[in-house]
């Protein structure tokens, strides 16, 4: 019997142009993405890269922010066309949880506004007294009270608390995915685990999936099933989480990985992996992108665009570098 995906991603495009449709440069911020994700068990999938591989313009497609260039979103069973125009059905599939959770709500209105109109607007609940109830019972499963948030404005909380109430605003629809985009990158360090830790019990608890998009990989390695990397818009290995942090199939991935500061040693900003300038991003020929900075770097890597190989039956990467590699 073949498994149903709650998520499928096919030959995924995203392009956008820079100084005007006649001279100006392209930039396929996304390219030729495929992923799925199944519905008979729930994953946390971890979208992993630096700033501009394109893991943030995957998430808003997904979430319909962003129109599609090429290729297709499956939710559910149904394109993301359909879902565009089906709002109230779309949003009880997917929720989305942003990195700053102080522009998600107004100064000027108490947080539990936006609970309660979640809750009605979504028909999660009949009646305001309903909604109480639904909203409480969401708070709890963040480890906060209705007392706790009712008449409250969101300059009362804490990043990482207003980021609990986020999280349990997109509760209320009983979603069956959450994306969460960066979401501890603008909360203390000391709290950033508390988050996560509910990613996992949510995950575990209730069966939520989230597709989580970050540029942290010690926290991508603690709280996933799966991991994606990108580069400069396309996703160059994939696999569990522990088999592509542990042996990575792609030269990428490493460098993110020798990029993690260690315990003992001397680390900068200057450790970090660079990434090109906007010039540079521009793709428009074949191979692969990373053959330029690649130590393993063969003469078909700079001459032909290279599909996807499988180590294993969990784990595939965009790269050539074993020797037992098959170029299809």
């Amino acid at each position: 019997m073949e498994t149903k995906n709650i998520l499928e991603i096919s030959h995924l495009n995203r392009e956008f142009r820079i100084g005007g449709m006649i001279l100006g440069n392209k930039i396929m911020a996304v390219d030729d993405v495929s992923l799925k994700m199944p519905s008979d068990e729930s994953w946390i999938m971890s979208i992993v890269g630096e700033s501009g591989s394109g893991k943030t313009t995957l998430a808003k497609m997904i979430l319909g922010l962003l129109d599609i260039s090429g290729g297709n979103i499956i939710l559910d069973g149904k394109s993301i066309n359909y879902h565009m125009k089906h709002k109230k059905e779309f949003y009880r599939i997917v929720q989305p949880i942003f990195q700053n959770p102080f522009t998600n709500f107004s100064m000027k209105r108490t947080v539990d506004c936006y609970l309660y109109e979640t809750a009605l607007n979504m028909d999660m609940a009949k009646n305001k007294d309903d909604a109480k109830e639904v909203i409480t019972d969401t708070l709890k499963k963040v480890g906060l009270s209705y007392d706790q948030v009712k008449n409250k404005y969101p300059n009362q909380f804490s990043g990482g608390e207003l980021q609990r109430i986020s999280i349990a605003r997109a509760l209320i629809t009983k979603p069956k995915i959450i994306v969460a985009d960066e979401p501890v990158a603008m909360i203390d360090a000391s709290l950033r685990m508390n988050i996560v830790n509910i990613f996992k019990n949510l995950k575990e608890e209730y069966g939520v999936s989230f597709i989580y998009i970050t540029h942290d990989l010690s926290t991508a390695y603690y709280v996933s099933d799966y991991i994606a990397t990108m580069y400069k818009g396309s996703m160059i290995e994939f696999g569990k989480a522990r088999e592509v942090l542990e042996n990575p199939g792609h030269p990428y991935t490493e460098l993110l990985l020798e990029s993690i500061p260690k315990v003992g040693a001397k680390w900068s900003g200057k450790d970090r992996p660079h990434m090109e300038d906007a010039e540079n991003k521009i793709m428009n020929g074949v191979g692969c992108k990373f053959a330029k900075r690649c130590p393993y770097a063969k003469d078909v890597c700079f001459q032909k665009s290279l599909s996807m190989v499988k180590l294993n039956e969990s784990h595939k990467t965009l790269c050539i570098k074993q020797n037992n590699y098959k170029v299809d």
